[in-house]
C-alpha cells in the first residue's frame, strides 16, 4: 500500500527526513517531493542545462465535466442529460473552445474547454498544451468490480477517498492527512548523501501555505507576489528599528553573533541565512519589467509573474533545476457551479497563457513546464446546482515552443477518454466510475509525476524510489484492456 521502504535508505537519513516531514503538516509533502525531484535531476544534469516545473494546484477539487466538456453529439447528449441545469450549453461559445487534436480520438470522441478558457484553447491549437485524461491516485490498476469487492489485499484502494485534506495529501505524498513521508523522503541517501552543492532556491513556493523542505542543503524557500519576505528588524533593505539606528545595529548583532547554546546558535544561523537569501532573491528579480502582459486582479497571475521573474534571475541564484508551487482556491463548488466556475476557469486560463507567453519572450519556453493538479475531480451527476466530491479528473500540461520543438508534446490528448455514465450496471460504460459519475482513474498520479520527472532529468533508476506505486504501472496492460505506461508520452 502507500508505504515507504526504510531498508532502501540509511537509517540516519530516513529518521531525519521523517522528522522534518512530521513537523511540517499536510501541505508540505508535495512541495518536499518536488524538491526531491529537483535535487535528483540537478545532480544528473549537465552544467549548462536548466529546467523548471511549475505546479498549479487547484484547491477544493475542480469539476472535470465542466472544465473539459464532452462535445461529440452522442457524448454531449449524455452529458447534458445527466448534468441537467448545470450543463454548459452547446452553443457558439462552446464551439469556439473545441480542442482539435493533431490525431483524432477513437470512436469520434471530442472535447471542448469551458468557454471561459479561450486562452488555453489558443495554446492547445499552437501545440503548447496537452490534456491528460482521467488521472488520480491509484495503488494498482483497478476496475469498478474490484473497487466494490472485498479483496483489498490484491486490489487495494487509496485511503480516505473523497476527503479534501486527505486527497490533497495523497496527491502530494501518496498518504492521507498526517503523512510523515513523501516522494522526497523515499530519495533518502540520494538527497542526503553529502551533495553539498544543493541550492536553497531549488524549490520555491509563491502560494503562501505550501512549505518546501528538502534536506540538509536544499532547504525550503517561500516568497510572496512582491518578492522575498523580509525580517524587517535585521534586513539591510529596511530602515531603522523604532526610529533608531542603534536599535537596528543591536538587532543585527544579536541575530548574527555565535552563541554557546546549541538551539540559540542554530536559530541565529537560520536568521542569517534568511537575510542573505532575501538579498539574493531581491537582486535576482529586478527589474520588474516583464512583458508577458499578465492580467491584473488575478492572484494566480501575480504568483506566476513572480515565478517568471525568479526564472529570469536563475543565473544569479545559481540553480540548474527549479520547482515552483502556485495555487488558487474556490473549487469546492457544491453550489452555484454554473456561475462560479467560469470566472475561476478564466483566471486560470489567462494566468497560464500569460506565463507561457513570458517564457517564450525569455526564450526558454522549451525549458519550463507548468502543470495542473487538484484534490480530486467531482461527480458527473448534479446535486442541484453543484457537484460533489469525486476521484479522477483531467489535467493540463503547458510548455514548449510548439510543433514538436521540445518539452510538452501538445495539441494532443493522453490517456483513456472515460465513458459518460452514472449507471450501476456491469456494462463497460459503468466500469470506469464508482457511482454518480465519480471517475475511477485510468492513469495514476505516479505515472503523471514520473513523466514530468523523467523530462526534468531524474534518472529512470531513481523513479521507483521517489514514486512508491510506480512499479505497479510499469508498461502493463491490465485484464480490463487499459494500458498503464510508465511514461505517459506527453513530454518530449
Amino acid at each position: 500500500m502507500y508505504l515507504i521502504n526504510p531498508a532502501a535508505h540509511t537509517r540516519r537519513a530516513f529518521l531525519r527526513r521523517s522528522g522534518q516531514l512530521a513537523m511540517a503538516g499536510t501541505a508540505l509533502p508535495f512541495a518536499l517531493n518536488l524538491a526531491a525531484m529537483g535535487e535528483a535531476a540537478a545532480q544528473a544534469a549537465p552544467g549548462d542545462d536548466y529546467k523548471a516545473l511549475v505546479c498549479v494546484f487547484l484547491f477544493g477539487g475542480n469539476d472535470y465535466a465542466n472544465t473539459l466538456v464532452n462535445f461529440d453529439a452522442d457524448s454531449y447528449t449524455k452529458y447534458s442529460t445527466i448534468r441537467g441545469a448545470i450543463a454548459l450549453p452547446s452553443d457558439a461559445a462552446l464551439a469556439a473552445t473545441e480542442l482539435k487534436p493533431a490525431v483524432s480520438l477513437a470512436n469520434g470522441r471530442k472535447y471542448a474547454l469551458n468557454p471561459a478558457m479561450t486562452r488555453l484553447t489558443t495554446l492547445f491549437d499552437e501545440g503548447k498544451m496537452a490534456v491528460q485524461l482521467n488521472v488520480g491516485p491509484l495503488i494498482k490498476p483497478l476496475t469498478r468490480a474490484q473497487f466494490n469487492g472485498t479483496n483489498r489485499k490484491d486490489f487495494p484502494i487509496p485511503p480516505k477517498l473523497f476527503s479534501h485534506n486527505d486527497q490533497q495529501s495523497i496527491w502530494q505524498s501518496s498518504s492521507p492527512e498526517g503523512s510523515t513521508i513523501g516522494w522526497g523522503g523515499n530519495l533518502g541517501d540520494l538527497m542526503l548523501s553529502g551533495q553539498r552543492n544543493a541550492s536553497l532556491f531549488t524549490c520555491i513556493s509563491v502560494a503562501g501555505n505550501a512549505v518546501f523542505l528538502s534536506g540538509d542543503e536544499a532547504l525550503q524557500y517561500q516568497v510572496g507576489t512582491r518578492g522575498a519576505v523580509r525580517i524587517n528588524s535585521v534586513s539591510s533593505a529596511t530602515g531603522n528599528v523604532y526610529g533608531s539606528s542603534a536599535v537596528k545595529a543591536a538587532m543585527q548583532q544579536l541575530a548574527q553573533q555565535a552563541r554557546g547554546h546549541t538551539l540559540e546558535n542554530e536559530y541565529n544561523k537560520v536568521t542569517l541565512r534568511a537575510v542573505e537569501a532575501e538579498g539574493k532573491i531581491t537582486t535576482a528579480i529586478l527589474p520588474d519589467d516583464l512583458n508577458g502582459n499578465f492580467p491584473t486582479s488575478n492572484n494566480l497571475a501575480d504568483q506566476l509573474k513572480m515565478v517568471a521573474r525568479l526564472i529570469r534571475g536563475r543565473t544569479s541564484l545559481g540553480v540548474r533545476r527549479q520547482v515552483f508551487f502556485v495555487s488558487m482556491g474556490g473549487y469546492d463548488l457544491h453550489d452555484d457551479l454554473d456561475t462560479k466556475q467560469g470566472p475561476l476557469m478564466q483566471r486560470l486560463s489567462e494566468a497560464m497563457f500569460a506565463f507561457q507567453r513570458q517564457m517564450e519572450a525569455l526564450g526558454i519556453a522549451d525549458k519550463v513546464t507548468a502543470f495542473t493538479a487538484s484534490d480530486f475531480g467531482r461527480t458527473l451527476s448534479s446535486n442541484g446546482n453543484g457537484s460533489d466530491h469525486g476521484w479522477g479528473s483531467h489535467h493540463f500540461v503547458v510548455g514548449g515552443a510548439g510543433a514538436g520543438t521540445g518539452a510538452v508534446k501538445g495539441k494532443a490528448f493522453y490517456g483513456t477518454p472515460p465513458p459518460v455514465s452514472v449507471g450501476n450496471t456491469a456494462a463497460d460504460d459503468d466500469q470506469w466510475h464508482v457511482g454518480q459519475g465519480r471517475l475511477l482513474p485510468t492513469t495514476s498520479v505516479d505515472q503523471y509525476a514520473a513523466t514530468l520527472a523523467k523530462w526534468f532529468g531524474v534518472p529512470d533508476a531513481d523513479l521507483n524510489s521517489i514514486l512508491p506505486n510506480l512499479k505497479n504501472f510499469n508498461n502493463i496492460t491490465a485484464p480490463s484492456g487499459i494500458s498503464y505506461p510508465r511514461d505517459l508520452g506527453f513530454m518530449a
